[in-house]
């Protein structure tokens, strides 16, 4: 388990300077500025989402922040060993009007008689045992501290997946609208195509319409995917912080990476998934409480002491009574306090925190039966899609030979505008798997090493 701290503590630091390394924080300023000044939209690398995002994300800043509370308790749990002292000082005045009467015939009768006393007392309590309470919550504090950097890395990762997905979606949108432009290239040829034939009586007016009407079709769909695109871009924005309506242009690639195996990916994930990990730090919590609860069985020991330094003034008023009273001294000494009974309450305490910390294996268990499940599912999923990809792949270059084909018979009368479409359309759904397989590909590569917990290596 120290091993797995040691590396998620580098994950975390790594992390927090992620953003550097990607691109330097003069690279992100100027690269904000250049989209306030460029009047072309600048190309935004996924690497530039990710460092911004990582800077500027709202749920990662404040799992940072809880992170910052976390790590400042624990710079002062060191404190729960040292002694406590304490200074009291009070100056009190009194005035008094006094009448007294003795048995020896002898009275006092004073107005306004004064009196000031001065009293400065420093104590210092030192608990020496505690059923070793302390040393289970300076533990405690330690492990919180671990828990929030584990939270801010559960968080990065899971904000770098949405990043990726979101960047990778606008990709396959973009490719999808050079899909539809390219569809609107052959349309535009079929009606060339139709209107010289029909121009030159070889052909009937119905294909030019029918031509026409599709190149139509075609250039709406061509508008609906500029407004999908301009929102998925939108959503980018919000990820990152930055203005909704930021303009600002993708790759054109989606690269993936066929290499993923999943005995490494199942190795791996076990050891350093942010989430499982926080499942067993809940565990060791759990165990930390049943020993601070464990402990209030024992007797606490403590070491007193306390300096005092007392003066009181007074007007005469009787003989016998001083006019002036000065004392100090030291008092030092040891305190015990042995619990007998409290009503049961002490057991009822144990035996809470003994089943909480059965619930905690048992949610560890549950994680890692839902990590295992998750990873065989993506991993199917990744495995599927390569193999769909490279097959639509192949569908696509026989299906752009078809048009081509089809196209050069429709100009030579001998095929139909039918045909043309048939072919055209073959194309257009070949395209379309292709796309989705490949965007597909990559939200399983994403996931696997997402569960696998090194999305920023």
């Amino acid at each position: 388990m120290d091993t797995i701290l040691q590396k998620t503590m580098t994950t975390i630091q790594y992390a927090r300077q992620l953003y550097v390394k990607h691109t330097n924080p003069i690279g992100i300023l100027l690269w904000m500025c250049f989209f306030q000044a460029a009047s072309a939209q600048p190309l935004m690398t996924i690497d530039n989402a990710i460092a911004i995002g990582i800077k500027n994300n709202y749920n990662i800043l404040m799992a940072r922040n809880a992170e910052d509370i976390a790590r400042n308790d624990y710079r002062y749990a060191y404190g729960a060993l040292l002694p406590q002292i304490n200074l009291n000082a009070t100056r009190n005045w009194s005035s008094n009007n006094v009448n007294q009467s003795f048995s020896d015939g002898r009275k006092v009768d004073k107005k306004n008689a004064r009196s000031n006393v001065w009293n400065l007392t420093g104590n210092l309590n030192w608990t020496l045992f505690d059923g070793l309470r302390m040393f289970a919550a300076a533990d405690e504090l330690k492990n919180i501290r671990d828990r929030g950097e584990l939270v801010v890395k559960s968080e990065v990762i899971q904000t770098i997946a949405s990043i990726m997905n979101t960047y990778y979606l606008i990709v396959q949108q973009k490719q999808q609208l050079a899909a539809i432009a390219e569809q609107m290239q052959i349309s535009e040829e079929r009606v060339r195509i139709a209107q010289n034939k029909f121009s030159s009586g070889l052909g009937s007016k119905l294909d030019v319409l029918q031509a026409q009407v599709d190149l139509n079709a075609q250039r709406s769909a061509y508008l609906q995917q500029q407004t999908l695109i301009a929102k998925t871009k939108a959503m980018l924005n919000q990820l990152i912080a930055l203005p909704p309506d930021q303009e600002f242009e993708v790759e054109d690639s989606i690269p993936i990476d066929t290499s993923l195996q999943m005995t490494d990916l199942k190795t791996e994930a076990l050891q350093q998934n942010p989430d499982l990990l926080i499942a067993s730090k809940d565990l060791e919590l759990a165990k930390n409480n049943l020993q601070i609860t464990r402990a209030q069985r024992f007797p606490t020991l403590s070491f007193n002491t306390t300096y005092s330094f007392n003066k009181q003034n007074a007007q005469a008023t009787n003989p016998y009574q001083p006019i002036s009273n000065r004392n100090l001294g030291l008092t030092y000494g040891l305190s015990a306090s042995i619990p007998i009974f409290h009503g049961f309450d002490i057991k009822r305490q144990i035996e809470d925190a003994q089943l909480n910390m059965q619930y905690q294996q048992i949610n560890l268990q549950n994680q890692t039966s839902q990590l295992q499940l998750s990873l065989q599912n993506a991993y199917q999923d990744y495995r599927y899609y390569i193999q769909a990809m490279q097959l639509e792949q192949s569908n696509v270059s026989v299906a752009e030979e078809n048009v081509r084909i089809a196209l050069a018979a429709f100009e030579q009368g001998q095929s139909t505008t039918l045909d043309v479409r048939t072919a055209q359309q073959g194309l257009a759904d070949a395209q379309a798997r292709l796309i989705t397989a490949r965007y597909n590909a990559k939200q399983a590569e994403i996931t696997l090493l997402q569960l696998k917990g090194d999305l920023i290596q």
